[in-house]
Formats: structure tokens, sequence, C-alpha cells
């Protein structure tokens, strides 16, 4: 098999488009036998991994498969000791892992919409869930009572996602850079009373941890999962928040420059806008799309995800497991290394079933450790994986930096040519 066969059945694309987008990236850059290199690079990295899990032979998709599991489990016990055996459901012992994170990697102040200016959103549009559910008379009663944090911050979970984009962030359309302002991250446990508040919430989303870029906050509610490999996803979720607040709040920063578009920029970034329509084409150049969301969760055949494209969330995770290998150094955790799932994010390959069929065996920290939340229904992640892989395609011919800089010059555009 060809390298971009490889390449395009793990991307679940047409070969030829690999073959063709090959060629016209090394005639672009002048480099060639990217694509071997890739599949070298690849392979390399899972015979490394597959010797430290002991497995040389009879590599079959599931003993693979659960050597990653357990490999994810005792990681995520190493965690949990060095952490000092944090309960999932107390709000006091997240406040210590949160802490500690902030601590360790010292996130850089961000630009966020001033207190007055959210309360006054509040007021405007009350929280009528939120304010039954806590007992209050009316909205007032409630800012007056509560930290206006975790009011907002229940928003998603309490009151919901159509009454949210609807009705509440409506009000986003006239906000003003002079609304905003630059302070620190924000990380927040949630006290225990919103944790029964938020069942049904967790239940369909699978963690208990979230953010609300526009107020820079990073927030946990104390709830568990009850599930293999909680505190190392967890733990990697809180690096990942961090980055993308982050990444969202230099272009608050940046489009903060243009009044008379800032509201309109802001908007798109919150929806997280993708481009919904084909690009034109231009026979001397590429276009590439930047896909700022995971698609793949709502729709795995979208036609988007098999056109070449770079993801930035796909990046916030890469820089979340560097952020965690540093902190585990710093934690001193000697009964796991943890540095096995570094530059793992694009790795994967296909391994035989028992009847011989071949399925794809992600080696990405977090497909593995999600897949954990949904093995009793038999369900494997994998789009990070595959979302990864599309940036080591760009990253390899045109390097990290520009990557970086077309998704700073082009993220609301949605597209870029090269």
């Amino acid at each position: 098999m060809f390298s971009y066969e490889k390449i395009a059945k793990i991307l679940r694309t047409d070969k030829d488009n690999i073959k063709a987008l090959e060629e016209k990236l090394g005639n672009i850059t002048g480099k060639k036998n990217v694509m071997d290199k890739i599949v070298e690079e690849n392979n390399f990295a899972i015979k490394s991994r597959l010797t430290i899990l002991g497995l040389k032979t009879n590599l079959t998709a599931k003993r693979v498969y659960d050597s990653l599991i357990r490999k994810i489990e005792a990681d995520d016990l190493a965690l949990f000791k060095a952490l000092g055996e944090p309960k999932a459901t107390v709000s006091k012992d997240w406040e210590r892992v949160l802490k500690t994170v902030t601590d360790l990697i010292k996130p850089p102040k961000g630009f966020f919409i001033k207190e007055e200016k959210a309360k006054e959103f509040l007021r405007n549009q009350p929280p009528l869930k939120v304010i039954r559910s806590l007992g209050y008379r009316d909205v007032n009663e409630l800012i007056e009572n509560e930290n206006f944090l975790e009011i907002f911050s229940s928003l998603r979970f309490i009151e919901g996602g159509e009454w949210l984009s609807n009705v509440f962030l409506k009000q986003y359309e006239s906000l003003k850079p002079t609304d905003f302002e630059e302070r620190e991250i924000i990380t927040l446990a949630l006290s225990e009373k919103w944790a029964k508040l938020a069942q049904e919430f967790i239940a369909k989303k699978h963690h208990n941890i979230s953010h609300l870029k526009e107020l820079g906050i990073i927030y946990v509610i104390p709830l568990s999962l009850e599930i293999s490999g909680e505190t190392l996803r967890n733990f990697s979720l809180i690096l990942h928040y961090f980055n993308e607040v982050s990444f969202y709040s230099s272009f608050f920063k940046k489009y903060s420059a243009n009044e008379e578009i800032f509201a309109k920029n802001l908007v798109s970034l919150l929806r997280g806008d993708v481009l919904d329509s084909h690009l034109p084409l231009n026979p001397d150049k590429l276009q590439w799309m930047i896909i700022q969301r995971y698609l793949a969760k709502d729709d795995e055949n979208d036609w988007r995800l098999f056109e070449p494209h770079i993801d930035p969330e796909a990046l916030h995770w890469e820089k979340a497991e560097r952020m965690l290998i540093m902190t585990a150094k710093h934690l001193d955790i000697f009964l796991s290394d943890l540095s096995f799932w570094q530059d793992l994010n694009w790795v994967g390959d296909f391994f035989a079933t028992d009847v011989g069929l071949d399925v794809l065996v992600s080696f990405n920290l977090i497909d593995t450790s999600m897949s954990l939340v949904k093995e009793k229904e038999s369900v494997k992640y994998l789009y990070h994986h595959q979302e990864s892989l599309w940036n080591k395609i760009f990253v390899e011919y045109f390097g990290e930096e520009k990557m970086n800089e077309l998704i700073q010059e082009n993220l609301i555009k949605g597209w870029f040519e090269v």
C-alpha cells in the first residue's frame, strides 16, 4: 500500500484526492516524499509504544486497544495519588486541583467581559429556570445572593442550549470593546448544590468540566461519572480549556481594534462558525479550510471532514498534552510515565479483529480516554486523531509557525489559499 493510500484510509477520504494533494503540495513547497515520512514516523511511534506495552506478537485490535486502556488506567491512578486523591464530588478538592494547575502553568491574562456588563445581561434576560431551581423570587435576589460567575456557568446546564443561543446570547450583538477588560483567567469549582441540577446535562455530555470563553471562566461541576480514567481525563480537559480560552481571548483583543465589526466577529467566534459551502476552484492554489470545532461530534460524515483543513481544537489538545507531561514532572509522578503519550495525537493504525476485519486504533490520549466513557456501548473515539493528522500533514509542508499565522489571519473567514 502506498503511503497516500494509508493516510487516505485513516482519514476516510478518497485516495486519489490525497495523492493529488501530495503532488500539489510538493510542487508548491518543493518537498518530496512527505507522506512517506509521515507514515514511517507513524509506524515507528506505534512500534516503540507497543514495545513499551510489552506487545510484539499477536497484535489484534482488541489486544492493542486493551493495552492502551490499561495504560490510561495506570496513569490515571498515578495522577490521582499525586494530586492527593481528590474526590470528584467535593468542591474543595476541585479547588485544590484547579489551584495546582494554575500554579504550575501560570496562564497569561486575557480579554474578557466586565462583571457589570455580565450582570446587566442577566437582568435583561433573567434565567427563570435557575431562579426557580434555587428558590428565589427574581433575578435581583438571585444576583444578590449567588456568585454571578456560578450563575453564568449554570446557564448552559440548567437553561439549555436553545434558550442560551436564541435568547440570552442575542444580547452579545450589542457588545463593544469597552465592555471588556484585561484580567486573569478564573477557575471555579461550583458548590455542591449545583451538582444535582447538572446531572442530566453531564449524562449527555460525558464530562463535568466546561468553560465560558467570553468571561474567561473554566468551571467544574462536583460530580463523578464513576468511569475509569476520570482524573487523567479531567486534568487534561482543564489544561485544554486554558489553551482554548487564551486562544479565543487573543481574537477578542485583536478584533477590539475595530468597533464596527467587533460584536459580529465575537458572536461568530462563540458560535464556532465553520464555512458551509464548497470553496471556489483555483488551479494555481490549494484551498484549506479552518474548522474550529469537532464536526464529527455531530456528523461523522460531514463533507468538510474529508477536505483539506486544519483544526485549532486539535492544536489546543496537543498543547494540553505537552503541559500534562510538564506538570506530571513537577508533581513527581514516579509510578507512571506520562511521556508515553507525547506526540501521539496524530498516530494510529489498522489492526485486525478476531474475525479478520481491519479496524482503526487511535493512539491519541483523548480518544483513548473518551473511549473508556463509552466502553459499555462499544463506541470508539477517533476524531481527535484524524483531525490531528490533517494538522500534521500541513505542518510537515509549511511548519507550525505558518499554520498558527494563517489561523490568526483567517479564522473568521474560515479558509485560506497556499
